[in-house]
């Protein structure tokens, strides 16, 4: 009898922990699949980072900013350049 006690215990303990390591195992991979979308993202938002950086670089080049000046604001460089420093 006491037989029969042990192995209905030990069966019930097999079958408990069976179910929860194919629970576990199921969670596991949710989440790798939630670690793949999140990396696949964080490489998109990486890309665009970079793509904004050389637009900025475009944008703010010294040479395009110049020819900006001179068409649409019609800025000419002044004809001469005087510093003057007042001493104290």
């Amino acid at each position: 009898m006491i037989r029969w006690i042990v192995f209905s215990v030990l069966m019930v303990t097999l079958l408990a922990t069976s179910i929860a390591a194919v629970k576990l195992r199921h969670e596991s991979r949710q989440l790798f699949v939630q670690l793949a979308a999140a990396e696949r993202e964080r490489d998109q938002i990486a890309v665009e980072w970079s793509r904004l950086q050389l637009e900025q670089a475009w944008l703010a080049d010294a040479s395009r900013v110049e020819r900006l000046a001179r068409e649409r604001l019609d800025m000419q460089l002044p004809e001469q350049i005087s510093i003057l420093v007042a001493e104290p």
